[in-house]
């Protein structure tokens, strides 16, 4: 697992916002946590050569190992073809915690599981949204571009995983943000956009209701065809309350499609998100990082 080393942690007194140098090729920088300034982001990066001040940039999140490192590294070559700015935050232990830290973007608090850690007992929701990790997307952003002298509006978010859990919430309680097209990937489980069900399985308790929700968003469920009920890779939740969504990644993926159009169109909302199934692939990020790249940028070429 990919943790901030002590000595990287950023000392009491120097509280300000790390210097950024942005180099060719692979590289790191600290910034501050946004809510809480000490709980440092460990920022892995890679920069082609070329990068031109029109190039696009793609912020990647990784799983639960939040080795935002190899993240990185699996998409230089593509990195290289296409021209783009990586940007993959590592979010450590020390500071986020457990699932609730990260997959659930730090939106609980207070929490309480069972013994055998499957289930959430107890929980509060926190009502402070600027406690919540969506806020250092476009920090990351507004930094590097400011590095850079970079003249984009907006950037592209692909996460694993782990990471597709933080994004697909990232479109239901985030309406506004930089982010262009926003890939989820391979999530073990979601947040359906229903009013009927809990939070975290569904919006019942939280600080949204699903004629809140920008369906016309550019949220793309980007799911592998392989990460089914042989896949054995990574950790899957399964409780009664989950399991109704499927009892595999790529059917919990369709099943969150499938529930969400329907809430939308029953809500006379314009659906703009979509759902892609990547052939021969499965719990595999740096395939589908691969084809995250080719989806995302080849017509551009």
């Amino acid at each position: 697992m990919n943790l901030i080393k002590k000595s990287e942690l950023i000392p009491e007194k120097e509280l300000l916002i790390n210097e950024i140098n942005i180099q060719n090729g692979s590289g790191k920088f600290l910034i501050e946590g946004g809510f809480q300034k000490r709980r440092a982001i460990t920022i892995h990066y890679y920069k082609p050569e070329n990068l031109k001040p029109e190039s696009q940039m793609i912020i990647v999140l990784p799983g639960a190992g939040r080795n935002g490192d190899d993240y990185r590294d699996a998409w230089i070559k593509k990195a290289e073809k296409y021209n783009i700015l990586v940007l993959a935050p590592a979010y450590s232990e020390d500071y986020y915690p457990e699932f609730w830290s990260y997959n659930l973007a730090g939106m609980i608090t207070d929490l309480e599981i069972n013994q055998e850690r499957t289930a959430m007992t107890n929980f509060k929701i926190s009502q402070n949204t600027d406690e919540w990790i969506y806020n250092d997307f476009d920090r990351i952003f507004n930094l590097a571009k400011q590095e850079l002298n970079l003249n984009v509006d907006n950037y592209d978010i692909f996460g694993h995983s782990a990471g597709g859990q933080i994004l697909h919430r990232l479109a239901i309680f985030r309406s506004q943000h930089k982010a262009n097209r926003i890939l989820a990937s391979n999530s073990g489980w979601y947040t359906v956009p229903t009013d009927l069900d809990n939070f975290p399985v569904g919006l019942k308790g939280s600080n949204t209701s699903a004629n809140e929700i920008d369906f016309t968003s550019n949220l793309i469920l980007f799911l592998g065809e392989k990460d089914d009920a042989n896949e054995t890779r990574g950790d899957l939740r399964r409780s009664p309350e989950v399991d109704i969504q499927g009892l595999h990644r790529l059917a919990r993926g369709k099943y969150f499609y499938g529930e969400s159009e329907k809430i939308a169109l029953g809500l006379n909302s314009e659906f703009n998100w979509s759902l892609e199934i990547i052939p021969n692939i499965g719990h595999d990020y740096k395939g589908m990082s691969k084809a995250a790249a080719d989806f995302l940028y080849k017509e551009g070429e």
